[in-house]
């Protein structure tokens, strides 16, 4: 923590944070114009529209939000769960949102950050998640954890879900950037996964106020903290209109390489990134295209074998099956099987090869394609 800005002032940045209908920068703009945030808390609302050329309902709105917050209670709730709050003259805080325009006034941080020397790539798509959208954020999340990349990206259903699982799995470090305050989990379904977020070394980050609900304005002002630490940002699977492809813009804004995976052309999850493609976005078919964006001084520490062009990373683990489910692969074979021939060799009934081969395509290790199941290459 940084002595020069003393406790009363942390204190009331936090308040002025509480009013989330003002962009960051617009809160930074009032505080250089007052001189510190505990000087516009001493304004009334007259005064305060006056001097920062507000609309006095706004003022006024301003200051019945600060004051509605206690922001002792905000730093004791977010200590109680092992985490600090911090500003920008914090040498804890990154030096990637410093960089950007709208910065954060407060950033609450469970666990801990990567330092500003990290390679950190972004990883963002759908909630409505398919088959194929599952396995390349669980091929692609992995590999880079592997590498030791630290996957960024924000903790919703879907492709969010899937890449940081795809971290924890391996025990490495991600980073979740959430959309609510740090005291709630959204999903609720996530607790399991943020804990071992926290568990493996990874952080989850907010600048939203301890306790606030998933409200659907604060996922696009989330989505530029994902830009802003990440180079390159990976889209994954999204409609045209997604969030994703809000994020990716975002990206662009900052100056940062935005890639994609490409999809079946008829996949509506896939007309965000076929879309991105189009228009000029770098393709991603293996972990190598991604590793090859990110910047030179970044790469020191990482498995340089996962930059070796055309390079295949260490296959999956076959020993994390069950013994049902390798049967089940051994099935399969070298080409492609039906699942009435797939329950034939296993001796099953249909449902359960089906709910085998799920399993298997779930996790990576099979695809299917107009009915017939394959070993997959993604």
């Amino acid at each position: 923590m940084n002595p020069s800005v003393s406790a009363a002032e942390r204190l009331a940045r936090i308040q002025l944070n509480a009013f989330l209908f003002f962009r960051a920068d617009w809160l930074e703009r009032l505080i250089e114009i007052f001189g510190s945030a505990q000087e516009i808390l001493r304004q009334d609302a007259q005064t305060l529209a006056r001097e920062a050329n507000l609309n006095p309902s706004t003022a006024a709105h301003l200051l019945r939000d600060a004051f509605a917050v206690n922001p002792q209670e905000e730093w004791d709730k977010t200590a109680a769960l092992g985490g600090h709050i911090l500003v920008p003259e914090d040498d804890e805080y990154p030096q990637a949102l410093k960089n950007i325009k709208e910065a954060p006034v407060v950033l609450y941080v469970l666990g801990k950050l990567p330092g500003n020397e990290k390679a950190c790539v972004g990883m963002v798509g759908t909630r409505k998640i398919t088959p194929y959208g599952r396995r390349a954020a669980a091929k692609l999340a992995g590999e880079l954890s592997e590498c030791g990349v630290t996957v960024v990206s924000g903790l919703a259903r879907g492709v969010d879900s899937e890449c940081h699982a795809a971290a924890v799995r391996l025990k490495k470090p991600t980073v979740a950037v959430i959309g609510t305050g740090v005291g709630r989990c959204y999903p609720p379904e996530n607790r399991a996964l943020e804990k071992a977020i926290l568990q493996y070394g990874g952080a989850v980050i907010s600048e939203l106020p301890f306790s606030k609900p998933p409200n659907a304005f604060h996922f696009p002002r989330r989505n530029r903290i994902i830009a802003a630490l990440s180079q390159p940002v990976v889209v994954i699977e999204g409609e045209i209109k997604s969030g994703a492809l809000i994020t990716a813009k975002l990206a662009l804004e900052m100056g940062k390489d935005v890639l994609a995976v490409p999809g079946p052309i008829d996949s509506v999850q896939s007309g965000g990134p076929n879309a991105l493609i189009r228009d000029g976005a770098g393709v991603v078919t293996s972990v190598t295209d991604i590793l090859d964006y990110i910047p030179q001084q970044l790469r020191f520490g990482l498995d340089q074998r996962f930059f070796e062009a055309g390079s295949d990373a260490p296959a999956k683990p076959e020993e994390d099956l069950t013994p049902r489910q390798r049967e089940a692969m051994h099935a399969v074979g070298g080409g492609q099987a039906s699942l009435d021939q797939i329950a034939e060799a296993l001796g099953a009934d249909v449902p359960e090869a089906a709910s085998l081969l799920f399993e298997l395509e779930v996790k990576g290790f099979l695809a299917c394609e107009n009915g017939l199941y394959s070993k997959s290459k993604f």
